[in-house]
């Protein structure tokens, strides 16, 4: 039985998730699992990076193949293996068991891949959600990505609505909802700083219970 605790972030696009899992990383000094995942399912699977990126977090290999089924991105998100299986499955299948490898050696923080699901059965979870104000998560867009504010404004919104689909679709629960966290935190309100602060005391205090 894992003794050890686990933290999981889900996020908002542009709240600040991956920034305050890297942080927490540095202060606990624990591994962070973000797109580092991505690479290491795509080692497994033997596919390219690239490959494993376009299906990452994202259904639409699922959802659109009645718009796409004839354009060759739409079959580099579905190109199959023998046993039949869409690349978008393969990728999620691989991560989760990557995930709960990982879980199983030692501390850790993952950040999305619906993370909180595939570890649901491990008691020494913090299940957290971050979120912020559209304003704030706006102006850091275009300043991480060099975007004018209606080109921010639209990644958010196509980035959230992927996470979400993809999430409802793998665990049958609602993205950034009560059932799937313990806790949720406004980045907006706590700073980056802040919510760092507080997921340190709580998984100091978690290791001394």
């Amino acid at each position: 039985m894992m003794q050890h605790t686990i933290i999981t972030i889900g996020r908002q696009f542009g709240s600040g998730g991956h920034e305050i899992g890297n942080q927490l990383s540095e202060r606990l000094n624990i591994p962070l699992y973000d797109h580092n995942l991505i690479r290491m399912a795509a080692q497994e699977l033997r596919i390219s990076n690239e490959d494993a990126t376009r299906v990452d977090e994202t259904v639409l290999g699922r959802f659109l193949s009645a718009y796409a089924a004839n354009s060759l991105e739409y079959r580099a998100f579905v190109t199959s293996d023998e046993s039949g299986k869409p690349l978008t499955d393969r990728v999620y299948e691989q991560q989760s068991a990557i995930i709960r490898k990982l879980a199983e050696k030692g501390p850790g923080i993952f950040v999305g891949r619906c993370a909180d699901y595939i570890l649901g059965d491990y008691t020494n979870c913090i299940n957290t959600f971050i979120y912020a104000y559209k304003e704030d998560r706006i102006r850091r867009i275009m300043k991480l990505y060099k975007l004018e504010e209606k080109q921010a404004l639209d990644k958010i919104k196509k980035t959230d609505r992927e996470r979400k689909l993809y999430y409802e679709a793998r665990t049958g629960r609602e993205w950034g909802g009560i059932e799937a966290n313990s806790m949720m935190f406004n980045a907006s309100l706590l700073g980056i700083d802040g919510v760092v602060d507080a997921l340190e005391a709580i998984y100091r205090k978690w290791e001394t219970r």
